[in-house]
Parts: C-alpha cells; sequence; structure tokens
C-alpha cells in the first residue's frame, strides 16, 4: 500500500493502469474509519483492480467550524486498517493541495438539497459536490463507493455525475450498524459508553416503526418516531422526515411512492448523528 499526499504523484501513479484498461475503485472518506467504511473499502478491493481510499476531512462542507474542529481524526490507524483491507493507494492530501484556491463554484441540486441536511446544514452538499468533483477528477475512477447511511448525499453525488457527465458508476451500500443497532459513524468516537446506549434507541424505534405504517399515516408517524426518541435521555431530533426515495420529496400518503425512507438527524449530546430506514 502506498500512501500519497499530491495530486500530481497520485495522477502519475494512475495512468500506466488507465492506459492498460485496469479498473479503478474510489472511497472517498474524511478519515476515522469504523467497520461501515471498511464494507465500501471490501467491496471496491474485491471489484476492481486498482483501489484508493482518500482521507481527507473537507473543510467546504461543514458549516460549523466547531464541528469541524472536533472532527474526529485517526490517521496512523487508519492507514492500519486499510493494509489490512489490501489497499493499493491512500491519497491523503492537504487542504493546501486540495484548494490552492477557493472553489467557488456553486452546483444547482433543484430541490434534492433544499430539504433535511440541506435544510438544517445551508452549503454542505455544495461542498460535498466540489471534493467528490475534485476527487473524481483526479482519480478518474470506474467505480466510486458510497454508504447509504448518508443517504442524500448518496442521491447528491448521483446527480452530480449526471448533471457533470462524468463516466463513474456510483455504488451505494448498505448501513452497517453496531451489535446494539446504532449506526456506525465516525462521529461515534466522541460519545460516552452511556451515549451510545441511549443512541441505539433510534434504531429500536425507526424498527418499532415500520410496525406502524398500517396504523398511522406520514404525518402522524414523523410525530410519533420524533417524541419517542426525544424521550430518550439526551437525545433531540433535528428533523425527522418521510420522503420519496428517489427525489427526496416529503410525502404525505404511503401511496405518493414504491420508494419510501425515513430520515432522521438528531443530537446526542452535542454530537450530530443521522440515520435512516426504509418503509417500502
Amino acid at each position: 500500500m502506498k500512501i500519497i499526499d499530491t495530486i500530481s504523484e497520485l495522477e502519475n501513479q494512475l495512468q500506466g493502469y488507465r492506459h492498460k484498461g485496469e479498473t479503478i475503485g474510489l472511497v472517498p472518506t474524511m478519515g476515522a474509519l469504523h467497520q461501515g467504511h471498511a464494507s465500501l473499502v471490501e467491496r471496491c478491493v474485491a471489484d476492481n483492480k486498482i483501489s484508493i481510499v482518500s482521507l481527507f476531512v473537507n473543510p467546504t462542507q461543514f458549516n460549523n467550524k466547531e464541528d469541524l474542529k472536533h472532527y474526529p481524526r485517526t490517521p496512523e490507524k487508519d492507514h492500519e486498517l486499510l493494509e489490512r483491507l489490501g489497499v493499493d493507494y491512500v491519497f491523503s492530501p492537504s487542504v493546501e493541495e486540495m484548494y490552492p484556491e477557493e472553489d467557488q463554484r456553486v452546483f444547482d441540486f433543484g430541490q434534492l438539497d433544499k430539504v433535511m441536511e440541506g435544510e438544517f446544514r445551508p452549503g454542505h452538499f455544495n461542498g460535498v459536490a466540489q471534493i467528490v468533483s475534485k476527487l473524481f477528477d483526479i482519480v478518474k475512477p470506474d467505480n466510486a463507493y458510497f454508504g447509504e447511511k448518508d443517504f442524500q448525499q448518496l442521491a447528491i453525488v448521483k446527480d452530480m455525475v449526471r448533471q457533470l457527465q462524468m463516466p463513474v458508476n456510483i455504488i451505494g451500500m448498505p448501513i452497517v450498524r453496531e451489535s446494539s443497532g446504532l449506526a456506525m459513524s465516525s462521529r461515534n468516537q466522541r460519545l460516552s459508553e452511556e451515549q451510545k446506549k441511549n443512541a441505539s434507541d433510534v434504531y429500536k424505534v425507526l424498527n418499532e416503526s415500520k410496525l406502524m405504517i398500517d396504523k398511522f399515516i406520514p404525518y402522524e408517524l414523523i410525530n410519533y418516531v420524533s417524541e419517542s426518541i426525544n424521550k430518550v435521555s439526551g437525545l433531540k431530533v433535528e428533523y425527522f422526515q418521510i420522503v420519496d426515495g428517489d427525489n427526496l420529496q416529503p410525502v404525505t400518503s404511503w401511496s405518493d411512492s414504491d420508494y419510501i425512507v425515513g430520515c432522521i438527524a438528531l443530537f446526542c449530546g452535542e454530537v450530530r448523528l443521522i440515520d435512516n430506514i426504509r418503509y417500502k
């Protein structure tokens, strides 16, 4: 495994593989890797001749400077995991390397980024699109892998690829959970054991809510889920929305779509967590 921190060196390394027609896979990450990331990496290594994982905490997607400051960084541990998983290249650039000058591109995602995360984290998805498009331009991967925990991000990346006509296959991978049901996240490292236990109730409530779609219309289920989670010590729901899984717009009836997903963001103490569940 080779660790690279400059764009020019990575491009030089990959040039020969492209000429040979070797498949290249990319897993973009912000580091602080966990088993959810590992599932993406394993699939990438299995699918492609050459596998690349980027480790870069991207400042343009943080609308909260404190969140950026406290985002966990564990490079040595990350490198050990990626070595074990058989990754070929790790790309760990500096902020100056990725943004020698300010990226002033503004993307238009229509209504996709106006709801949920887009509503509560203005500018977040524009920052995601900036960094992911940069990585795609540098690596030119055949396949790129993203977790379905970041459900809205996956939809945004797919739309960005469509808009920019990038020849990359976007592969979404299922949420990986801890034994308690808590969705794996780099931010979980900031939780105490008691907070983790409390946060695991989120998945329990989401699972219970799946059994209630015959009794409640979406609006009523939103209230039930939000109230149930807010009763748990230390948890505070920021939003829970039930949306069409394709266009991310809220549904008012279970007959509105054949693909319906519930998406939640909440605070556990000062740590912001997200999760989702498919209803149909």
